[in-house]
């Protein structure tokens, strides 16, 4: 344990340029934050202010590493996540460490994630899939562009719905968002806005109003969760063998239980379709990497369209694809810790219990002890020699700790199945004149990212 004396021992942490009073770094500091790459933020572990509120952040890698410490540190709900819980409540992700629910239904839901599970799914997965794959058959017979993200959004959600609930949404039938993604995409955009103007001296006029548009974002998310919890006990229970209906044959309250569906229906499909979008561009740029993943994709499966699930986890070289996409562009590109004791982070940043920092992955990603050019998309990066010569610790996609993603498998799975399924099918064709661009919510995405697909021979 680091003894914190007098911090006025310690330098200032650096902070963006052309600071002012009151309104702080509004006019040196970037909203892309998160995207930023290291290089340009001002120091690896820095502070910036914004009418009033503070935020340290851990930026380079060293710092991140450090921060990975579970001795030392442990997941914080930070101001943008406490605002989420409007939405979520005390479910898996947007739960308090000490509240007595997260343990419990950890517990409940870790059977939901074993291999026999995941085997269930894998049909699932392929169903879905083939829906997608009617859609952009459609698409490429008319040369119709198609609008990446909203499809990844599509399969995803669907998927989800029906691996964790049973419940078609019914994403396919339709031109339109489903009405989750419509109230979820609000309410993700609307806690962050929340969670900053709670930290500000903003009026409270402003943040009532902030608020109110998050509640009821969130009472429709829940009005949803509440019909697919009504619709399966009216189904009878013991008929099923999912998420959901573990849920209802424990002792979790009513309440948890529709605040863990909804944090699955989120994060089981948000960051997932994210990836794929991200991968797709990724392919879409590099054609020469589609080549050897469809090289792969022919041996592994042969002539068999629907291969079985041990044959996902053989498509080595597409899950080194996905792996590369996450690498570059992490979909939750940061998360909050906090102290356990008294500290230093970085030899220069001293912490009391309980104060926290904002963890931000590119830094780490894009490290030089990735090899050469760590900025450049090279799926050999993830090859096993690669691997083990490379420090522990350098990749952190889905969080870190005990409390990292629960459906980390889940998210692997399915996303290396629908990039093969994808791949073998499609000549992914790219606007040349594109540029990625990154929407950012909680958490990231492709903006205004299109393909036109060619079917393949």
């Amino acid at each position: 344990m680091a003894i914190v004396g007098d911090r006025r021992s310690f330098p200032k942490l650096p902070h963006p340029p052309r600071r002012v009073p009151i309104l702080g770094d509004v006019f040196g500091f970037s909203t892309d934050l998160l995207t930023q790459p290291s290089s340009e933020l001002p120091a690896p572990v820095f502070e910036f202010r914004f009418l009033g509120a503070r935020y340290v952040v851990a930026a380079g890698s060293e710092a991140v590493v450090e921060l990975s410490d579970e001795s030392r540190f442990c997941k914080h709900i930070g101001p943008d996540i406490e605002a989420l819980r409007l939405l979520g409540g005390d479910g898996l992700f947007t739960a308090y460490n000490d509240e007595p629910n997260w343990q419990k239904a950890h517990d409940v839901l870790m059977p939901a994630f074993s291999r026999q599970a995941m085997h269930s799914y894998h049909t699932i997965m392929f169903d879905v899939a083939d829906e997608l794959v009617a859609r952009w058959d459609a698409r490429a017979d008319t040369g119709e562009i198609i609008d990446v993200p909203a499809d990844t959004t599509r399969v995803t959600l669907e998927t989800i719905g029906r691996c964790a609930a049973g419940y078609p949404f019914g994403c396919f039938d339709s031109e339109e968002a489903h009405p989750f993604v419509e109230h979820m995409v609000a309410g993700l955009e609307g806690s962050d806005r929340l969670g900053v103007f709670r930290a500000t001296f903003l009026p409270e006029f402003v943040v009532r109003r902030a608020e109110r548009m998050v509640r009821h974002h969130a009472a429709q998310l829940h009005a949803i969760a509440d019909e697919i919890i009504a619709e399966r006990v009216r189904d009878g229970l013991g008929h099923h063998d999912d998420l959901l209906e573990l849920m209802l044959v424990s002792d979790l309250d009513a309440a948890n239980i529709r605040y863990q569906l909804i944090n699955f229906l989120v994060a089981g499909h948000e960051t997932t379709s994210g990836a794929l979008s991200f991968a797709l561009y990724f392919l879409s740029q590099h054609p020469e990497v589609a080549e050897r993943a469809r090289a792969e994709i022919a041996e592994v499966w042969g002539d068999d369209g629907r291969p079985p699930f041990e044959l996902i986890a053989k498509l080595r070289y597409v899950r080194r694809v996905f792996d590369e996409a996450l690498r570059l562009q992490p979909t939750v590109p940061g998360y909050y810790r906090a102290a356990r004791e008294d500290t230093v982070l970085a030899g220069m940043h001293p912490m009391r219990e309980g104060d926290w920092v904002l963890t931000l992955t590119m830094g780490l990603h894009r490290d030089p002890r990735w090899g050469d050019d760590p900025d450049a998309f090279d799926p050999d990066r993830f090859a096993p020699e690669k691997v083990k010569a490379r420090p522990a610790g350098l990749y952190k996609p889905f969080g870190t700790g005990p409390r990292s993603c629960i459906g980390r498998q889940f998210a692997l799975h399915e996303a290396v199945l629908l990039l093969a399924v994808l791949l073998r099918r499609y000549d992914l064709i790219a606007d040349p004149d594109y540029r990625l661009q990154v929407a950012q919510r909680l958490t990231l995405m492709p903006k205004d990212f299109h393909l036109t697909v060619a079917r393949r021979a």
